[in-house]
């Protein structure tokens, strides 16, 4: 292992007071002193230098956080392969450098082996009419193969697109996709950018014929509803509306057939096969249908930074700087555009 924590000493920098009062710095220092420049900045950016006694554990709790036997944590401590500190004669584990050992003896051979040639030039994911117009106008050689945010994102980590449209809600803290593409794309050099903030809601018939107000009106007045497919961004906010409200599930009358896209999903709306269902409003204007807001979202793409550099993305990219893009998201309606191209998420 190429690093390996021998101490940690209580340091005050030449710029810095400090007081008995106040916690005091720590200085990492390696046994071994060849550290590089990188991995420093990696300790750096988990501010594991600034943990509290809280974060250090005894060899018996590290053991068991490892699911090792202490006699081989032991071995690991001798053979200098394992972060640690000793403290009057009591070997302790900095729970935050111990998970940063974790990450940096991790290898993905799949995710390597994958990534090793260019993928196909696709977008997958989340269906969005703005991105669907704007890439058949940028003439960037791009294709688009929606199948929703979840499987996009599966996709995309298999090397399967060259990015991947999302808009995933997180259940916990209420944002969008970052937290999804962490767990979902670890040793990747992957980067989601902002496409557009998006109006979702309830999509229904011109001259809303049910005078539906609010998603607990559609479902009292037995409104049946279109919903898409399982792995889609639409059906995750579908559902966490739904437990908001607190309605159940079993209570609404859902079609047995599933809209793959946004604009399937407001035909079927259109055809009259079901009288609402959880759309953007860009889909309704679309359809010349109606539309009662519920909710903003974020709609990204994850994209890797080799191919965010490549000519087909950048050639969407400055698309969407044009005039022409502006004006088609206006007439859409529902769109905001004013972060197009915000970084969200950068790959350590």
């Amino acid at each position: 292992m190429e690093f390996h924590i021998s101490c940690l000493l209580p340091m005050v920098t030449p710029d810095t007071r400090c007081s008995r009062s106040r916690p005091c710095c720590f200085l990492i220092w390696s046994a071994r002193r060849g550290i590089d420049t990188q991995y420093w900045l990696e300790i750096k950016s988990h501010d594991v230098y600034g943990f509290m006694m809280k974060d250090l554990m005894t060899t018996k709790e590290v053991a068991v956080y490892l699911r090792l036997k202490e006699r081989k944590v032991y071995e690991l401590v001798a053979a200098e392969e394992i972060p640690c500190t000793r403290v009057t004669g009591k070997w302790l584990f900095p729970k935050h450098l111990i998970d940063l050992w974790l990450a940096r003896s991790s290898t993905f051979p799949d995710i390597e082996a994958t990534h090793a040639t260019p993928p196909p030039p696709v977008i997958v994911g989340s269906h969005d009419p703005l991105l669907e117009w704007a890439v058949r106008q940028a003439e960037c050689n791009l294709a688009l193969m929606p199948g929703g945010s979840l499987d996009g994102l599966e996709r995309f980590s298999r090397g399967e697109a060259v990015a991947a449209g999302m808009h995933i809600v997180d259940l916990v803290d209420g944002g969008y996709n970052v937290s999804h593409v962490i767990e979902s794309t670890a040793g990747m050099d992957a980067v989601l950018i902002e496409w557009a903030w998006r109006e979702q809601g309830l999509i229904v018939g011109k001259g809303n014929p049910m005078h539906i107000t609010s998603l607990a009106d559609a479902v009292a007045g037995r409104a049946r509803f279109v919903v898409r497919e399982p792995q889609a961004g639409s059906r995750v906010l579908f559902q966490h509306l739904v437990s908001e409200a607190g309605i159940e599930m079993k209570d609404i009358d859902i079609l047995a057939d599933e809209a793959r896209s946004e604009s399937e999903l407001a035909l079927a709306v259109l055809e009259f096969r079901a009288e609402t269902g959880l759309g953007v409003r860009a889909a309704a204007q679309q359809a010349g249908l109606d539309f009662i807001p519920l909710h903003r979202e974020r709609y990204d793409l994850l994209v890797r930074r080799r191919d965010f550099f490549q000519p087909p993305m950048q050639a969407l990219l400055t698309f969407a700087r044009s005039d022409a893009f502006k004006a088609r998201a206006t007439a859409l309606s529902g769109y905001d555009i004013s972060g197009l191209g915000t970084v969200h998420f950068n790959a350590p």
